[in-house]
């Protein structure tokens, strides 16, 4: 099958796996051994591809190229490169449109007496990818940097935190790894995902988003957003792609626990990498979970200005990942193709599954939200207006405020060959209060999206903004809110500002704080109000991933207006520290410690330290019952780069009462 070869020419040759991987629509040559010369007018050779249990003509899942007498050209395309002696070189170049996956091959020699094949042998089976390299190719993409960054690629980053403190975590892909490229196919078989699908890149783009998650079909992961993982691996402690679907294989396909938004995110990213499609992992902070798909965020106020949980069921998460693959789209007009969202955190159905995508960025970005695949969804997760309601003792509700510039505050991705995010939030919408992002709202109403059914509120004639320190989990915050009147005359006020423990998808825990408060303000002028949050006070409350919410909620005397602004606070975790003992270098050992010190007056139990490194090591787990207040532990592990190049090590230490605590080297592994 000539695997070294051919891998190396079709841009395969990192994959871990000793059969021969293809890509669309490019020539690969295999050898022919017979037990005499070949004569190409007299004999009549036939070279048979064959996948999945029923192999039909009709259905591509059945290829045959003939050489010698009798000329057949079927979909791929064969050729006679070489004869030497007893052995025939040949050329076979794939259908560009042909279904990837695993192929049989077999020789068939046809004679008067009949059709004679060739026994079955595993080691002539062989992969046909998507080929991004290719023009004709439904996933081509014109620049060699893109390609390299996001189908060649191993190692990602994937962005957390709020908006403007945003913080990131590395993510080992793996999409070369050994054993991944067959998970991912098993994925897809144990989700029975038709093979006729599996050429056209928006069917398995589709189907993918709803077989990572387990939520209808017993797919891949198991989201789990309770704060209890004991029955599984929590979603705050994978490092990587490789481990989960390694386990999903190991289990018999049985569903992986447990999973959160980059969680799905990064494994799909892995999925569509390994099988040739390029893609990237994004993150949406401010972003919407739109339940009724009417373009608003309903937020419910009480009596009391706090979030009233049994009436606002809608929500706004600090941060939502999702990610884009690049294709062209043949069931859109040309215009809308390129990057497309696909989304496998199980949030909502589409179509009977919970799926979402993919749906083209540029028709999110003009609100054409006719076109498939859940385009609505998407647009108010970046877009939609956030609506405060004010709920009465009675139950009764009136809308006091709108904001529309909240959401989809920024909209990240990796920047190519580097650590730092890239901000694409231009590439899905226009600039906010813009004319023409007015006008994107205008044509997605016209596309069927309810029109929007508040009434015009009075002008409240002033602005809240509130100002947060950047502060690390268990130290204390300044918090300060500025109130601008804009108006020419003097304005009295009464606000209430709420603290309350929030998890990442913004549902919220304990209220550690509440206070009144009045001021005057005058004309065109700003107060600013401080207000000291002590770390005692939301410390015995905070949960998973802990984020604080304060929401302020004002009135105006003067005109009997109402205001309402929140802002999100991400606690930063406690330092992970990597260490590495002498510079790599290829087939010398590698001796690199991870140290950890518990800043904290309460004890860590139940931890879990990972250490990750494509191309380095396999994925290391070290438990450790309890780490004592102002106790430090330390892991060392060693390894042998055997490759040259740029290499990344991760770390993260995870447990039920600390999470998010990651840490990452980059570093060039040079000859000896």
């Amino acid at each position: 099958m000539r695997a070294t070869e051919n891998k190396k020419d079709h841009n395969t040759d990192k994959y871990k796996c000793s059969s021969l991987i293809v890509r669309r629509n490019k020539e690969f040559t295999i050898i022919i051994k017979l037990d005499r010369a070949f004569n190409a007018q007299q004999d009549d050779v036939q070279l048979e591809f064959l996948i999945g249990s029923s192999p039909n003509e009709k259905k591509g899942t059945y290829i045959t190229v003939s050489m010698g007498k009798r000329k057949h050209q079927g979909h791929w395309k064969g050729r006679v490169v070489e004869i030497q002696g007893n052995d025939v070189t040949v050329g076979i170049t794939p259908d560009a449109g042909c279904i990837i996956g695993r192929f049989r091959t077999y020789v068939a020699l046809i004679t008067d007496l009949g059709k004679q094949h060739t026994q079955r042998n595993p080691d002539t089976d062989f992969y046909v990818l998507f080929n991004p390299w290719d023009p004709e190719d439904q996933v081509y993409v014109d620049e060699e940097e893109d390609r390299q960054e996001y189908v060649m690629n191993e190692v990602g980053i994937i962005y957390n935190g709020e908006y403007n403190n945003i913080r990131y975590r590395s993510w080992n892909f793996g999409q070369f790894e050994e054993g991944v490229l067959d998970a991912c196919l098993m994925l897809m078989d144990a989700g029975k995902v038709p093979l006729m699908f599996r050429g056209n890149a928006t069917e398995v783009v589709r189907q993918g988003s709803a077989l990572l998650n387990a939520q209808d079909d017993d797919g891949l992961l198991v989201g789990n957003w309770s704060g209890d993982y004991s029955s599984g691996t929590a979603p705050t402690a994978w490092t990587g792609s490789p481990e989960i679907l390694l386990k999903y294989v190991k289990e018999g396909c049985e569903p992986v626990c447990f999973a959160q938004c980059w969680v799905f995110a990064g494994v799909l990213n892995t999925l569509m990498r390994c099988l040739g499609i390029p893609a990237r992992v994004i993150t949406n902070f401010f972003s919407a979970h739109d339940n009724t798909g009417n373009l608003k965020t309903d937020i419910v106020l009480d009596d009391d200005g706090k979030v009233d949980r049994s009436l606002t069921k809608d929500s706004i998460w600090n941060y939502h990942c999702w990610n884009e693959v690049y294709m062209k789209r043949l069931d859109l007009p040309e215009k809308y193709s390129g990057w497309q969202v696909v989304d496998s955190t199980p949030q909502e159905t589409s179509d009977g599954l919970h799926r979402c995508g993919p749906t083209s960025v540029s028709a999110i970005k003009e609100g054409e939200l006719s076109y498939p695949f859940d385009a609505k969804f998407v647009f108010a997760e970046v877009n939609s207006d956030v609506v405060y309601h004010k709920s009465d003792k009675y139950g009764n509700m009136s809308v006091i405020y709108v904001d529309s510039a909240y959401m989809g505050k920024a909209i990240v991705t990796k920047k190519k060959g580097s650590i730092k995010y890239e901000d694409i939030t231009s590439t899905y919408k226009y600039p906010e209060g813009s004319l023409k992002e007015r006008e994107t709202m205008q044509m997605a109403v016209s596309r069927g999206v309810p029109t929007k059914d508040y009434l015009p509120l009075t002008e409240a004639g002033v602005d809240f903004e509130l100002q947060a320190d950047t502060i690390k989990m268990g130290d204390n915050l300044k918090l300060t809110l500025n109130i601008k009147n804009h108006s020419s005359q003097t304005c009295t006020l009464s606000a209430i500002i709420t603290g309350c423990v929030v998890f990442y998808t913004g549902v919220t825990s304990t209220t550690f704080k509440h206070e009144n408060i009045s001021t005057t303000v005058e004309a065109s002028k700003t107060e600013s109000l401080t207000m000291d949050v002590k770390a005692l006070e939301y410390m015995p409350h905070l949960v998973e991933q802990s984020n604080l919410l304060f929401m302020v909620y004002g009135h105006v005397e003067e005109n009997d207006a109402s205001i309402s602004t929140m802002r999100v606070v991400t606690l930063s975790p406690p330092e992970l520290a990597i260490k590495m003992t002498a510079s790599p270098r290829v087939g010398k050992e590698v001796i690199v410690s991870v140290d950890f010190q518990n800043p904290y007056n309460f004890i860590l139990k139940n931890v879990q330290l990972r250490i990750d490194g494509p191309g380095l090591i396999p994925t290391k787990l070290k438990h450790y019952s309890r780490i004592l207040p102002g106790a430090s532990v330390k892991y060392k592990v060693s390894f042998f780069p055997l490759s040259l190049g740029k290499k990344v090590l991760m770390a993260c230490l995870d447990c039920p009462l600390l999470r998010q605590v990651t840490n990452q080297i980059e570093f060039e592994v040079v000859k000896d």
